[in-house]
């Protein structure tokens, strides 16, 4: 590794910036941003890819063998052990071996966290209708025609 001199400067290690800044254009995205999270978006997110709501929804009914749901969906037995994967890391799904094989569950504590967030996007959603609903309405009453 080279000594801090022959680096050189903290100047010297940033890079360039690109050819769009250089040419002044005003830059729209960096591309060396890191990724970031910022919905914290773990139940509802996993449930966003079809095969993987597809196993929630099996799961749902009753606990599974990886084969019994890939013998139920369309994709294969790697491909139900990666989405299980994901869903076992976001706190959807448990697994417990049982003989030679994984039986794999919903995790009620993490269902139970998905619907107190869906009940509270959906108590605001109710509110905010009341309000509105309940509101004066800010168009004027049409002139009503005199029938005389």
């Amino acid at each position: 590794m080279p000594s801090p001199a022959a680096r050189g400067s903290q100047d010297d290690l940033t890079p360039d910036p690109p050819p769009s800044r250089r040419a002044g254009v005003a830059p729209s995205v960096r591309l060396a941003l890191p990724f970031v999270a910022a919905y914290g978006d773990s139940g509802l997110g996993l449930l966003g890819d079809p095969s993987r709501r597809a196993i929630f929804e099996l799961l749902a009914r009753r606990p599974c063998s990886v084969q019994e749901l890939a013998d139920a969906l369309p994709i294969s037995r790697p491909a139900v052990s990666q989405h299980l994967r994901v869903l076992r890391e976001g706190g959807l799904v448990v697994s417990e071996a049982e003989g030679t094989r994984r039986i794999h569950r919903l995790d009620p504590a993490g269902v139970t966290a998905l619907r107190a967030w869906l009940d509270g996007v959906w108590s605001d959603a109710l509110t905010g209708f009341h309000k509105l609903a309940e509101a004066p309405s800010s168009v004027p009453d049409e002139p009503q025609e005199d029938s005389s």
